[in-house]
């Protein structure tokens, strides 16, 4: 009875040790999906910020999974927008005279965000902060250039681990305080009349900077890169067929890619579906009303899982300002 009962405590310690350690490898290198980002490429690359000349505030909520325990829940809110042109500002130089200079020629674009991301054990609740700066080049192209500061607090919830001995080890241990990590994310973003194609790379520094519990010390994070690119084919004033491709990878993973289409009509209807290499198949639908814009998407994972799940679920709601709603006439603006 007696080694019936050790027996079960090693097997039970191993058990918790495995899950720990998978949640350090596996969840330390997956960032959240989103398969809206067509609406909000922000989330994945900074230099996004401000590059449409409107300011956009964007609520994302995604439950992948739906039904599954533990499975992955992510919550966004992001902000984004372009320093307008202002002519003139006055300034005095060292001999008080006063001179006129030009204040901004709206090349710079801000953004910020705030998260939270829940995948089994793990926790990371954090911010991010980006500048952006774009410049024109031949033919109406925009070429931008955007850095981000990021920082989250990440730890192992372990009060989801059920134990029957109150005096059980692993509930005090170290892992309940967690550490916070500071980063940096960099982008580079394409964008013309008909075409855009960005390239990012997240957690440049792998987590090599972090303050916390030691017991993290074996915690790796892996960069992680996002290509995508989409093109616009507009039959009518009224129709646009929007295809694109994301490709995701970092350096542990293998490339997984979406690839989808997007129909649009007058600017207030979208649907569309994308196929995820490996994963799943998604649809999605979106409708604008003045301002503000609401969007959904349904997964269907093409895995075992979906036996046990009633899908994936993404909610999007996003208000956004500018001098008009029509498509690229911001151009005219600076």
């Amino acid at each position: 009875m007696y080694k019936s009962r050790e027996a079960n405590k090693v097997k039970k310690g191993l058990l918790i040790v495995v899950a720990f350690a998978l949640a350090l490898v596996i969840d330390a290198q997956d960032l959240p999906v989103y398969s809206q980002y067509i609406f909000n490429k922000y989330l994945i690359n900074p230099a996004v910020a401000g590059s449409d000349g409107y300011t956009s505030i964007n609520l994302t909520t995604r439950q992948q999974w739906a039904g599954y325990q533990g499975a992955p829940q992510t919550y966004s809110l992001s902000f984004q927008g372009r320093v307008l042109k202002q002519k003139y500002i006055i300034r005095e130089n060292l001999f008080n005279n006063r001179i006129f200079k030009p204040h901004t020629e709206g090349k710079v674009g801000l953004g910020g965000t705030i998260y939270s991301d829940i995948n089994g054990l793990v926790r990371r609740t954090g911010f991010s902060t980006s500048y952006a700066y774009h410049i024109w080049l031949h033919g109406g192209t925009q070429l931008s250039f955007g850095l981000a500061f990021t920082g989250y607090h990440y730890k192992i919830d372990q009060r989801q681990i059920q134990f029957e001995d109150p005096d059980e080890p692993w509930m005090n241990s170290d892992f309940r305080k967690g550490i916070f990590v500071p980063d940096f994310n960099f982008g580079v973003y394409l964008l013309n009349r008909k075409f855009a194609v960005g390239f990012s790379a997240q957690e440049l520094m792998e987590g090599f900077i972090r303050s916390g519990s030691q017991a993290y010390k074996d915690l790796k994070l892996q960069r992680s890169y996002y290509l995508f690119g989409n093109y616009d084919f507009e039959p009518d004033n009224k129709t646009l067929i929007q295809p694109s491709l994301l490709v995701k990878m970092s350096e542990q993973m293998r490339p997984q890619a979406d690839i989808g289409v997007t129909y649009s009509y007058d600017n207030r209807i979208w649907v569309g579906a994308t196929f995820r290499t490996g994963s799943a198949i998604i649809a999605n639908v979106g409708v604008r009303r003045d301002r503000l814009f609401f969007g959904y998407s349904f997964d269907f994972t093409l895995n075992a899982i979906q036996l046990s799940t009633y899908g994936s679920h993404e909610f999007i709601m996003a208000v956004r300002f500018g001098d008009t709603p029509r498509k690229y006439r911001w151009l005219d603006r600076y």
